[in-house]
């Protein structure tokens, strides 16, 4: 990898990777190679960009403590609001990472994943993206010779080769002006490598995603915790009472797309003092310093 990459990603990582998040650089190019012009991005092939992705540990790490802070103005989805603030502070230089180029001193564009054109066209293709990356491998249905679905529409899906399907790619970190034409491409690990594998697994997304098992489609290093599944399995509008926050008003009220489709079913009642220990410094990492 160039220096001028290494050197970067490690600033953006210790920024980051404390809190439960991976950092994956990539082209311009790359990425909207595989794309038609209307989701290009917008700047030159060689521009560094980076992909952003979340852990099982970014529940704990990173949402937990910033749910106890005073970064919460008016609430809009807590995981975006969370990952959005922790984006944010890619612009902050690190103390223990003291380098020769200044993030704050470069020009970062940021996109969430869920960010959308006036007209909800996405602004960014995060599976593609973390494909390019070499963060995921996008497994999609032209990868599965000879399909048998017919008709039907089958929607691909990235699997991670440490966390299965158990991670969210969370945006990316876009630095017009900085271009690295000589970074080679890191090809995403094909984890699924079979026929029969990849049927299972694209299946499992489509028609059963409410089992959470096509997450498993390899043996996960970490999955989500109980109450991390119980949180994502939640109708958005139940989650605040399960966080013990109190509903936003209407107009505030987004929800992530990326969210929408983890609703499965109304857990069971939560004790009061069970969901308060959620958000608890002795159930959060002391390690992890707050927001």
């Amino acid at each position: 990898m160039e220096p001028q990459v290494s050197e970067l990603k490690q600033k953006i990582e210790d920024t980051l990777c404390p809190f439960g998040f991976e950092v994956y650089p990539f082209q311009v190019a790359w990425y909207n190679a595989l794309l038609p012009p209307v989701f290009h991005l917008s700047l030159p092939g060689p521009t560094l960009a980076f992909l952003v992705l979340s852990t099982p540990a970014m529940f704990d790490r990173a949402l937990k403590p910033f749910l106890q802070s005073c970064h919460l103005r008016p609430l809009t989805d807590p995981v975006d609001q969370c990952v959005a603030y922790h984006l944010g502070r890619i612009r902050e230089d690190p103390p223990s990472c003291p380098a020769s180029q200044s993030l704050p001193e470069l020009q970062i564009e940021v996109i969430a994943d869920y960010e959308v054109h006036p007209n909800r066209r996405p602004k960014i293709l995060a599976q593609t993206a973390a494909h390019v990356a070499g963060a995921a491998y996008y497994y999609q249905r032209k990868d599965v010779e000879a399909d048998p679905w017919g008709n039907q529409h089958i929607s691909g899906v990235c699997i991670h080769p440490r966390f299965g399907g158990w991670f969210a790619i969370r945006g990316v970190v876009l630095l017009p002006g900085i271009e690295v034409p000589d970074l080679l491409p890191t090809k995403p690990l094909d984890c699924v490598p079979t026929r029969a594998d990849r049927i299972t697994l694209l299946e499992g997304f489509n028609f059963h995603w409410r089992d959470w098992t096509y997450r498993d489609a390899v043996a996960p290093q970490e999955r989500y915790s109980e109450e991390q599944k119980a949180y994502f399995s939640t109708p958005p509008a139940q989650r605040w009472a399960l966080l013990g926050l109190a509903l936003p008003s209407e107009e505030h009220s987004l929800v992530s797309p990326e969210l929408l489709p983890l609703t499965t079913h109304t857990p069971k009642p939560q004790n009061p003092s069970t969901v308060r220990g959620w958000l608890s410094p002795r159930v959060s990492p002391s390690a992890s310093p707050g927001p």
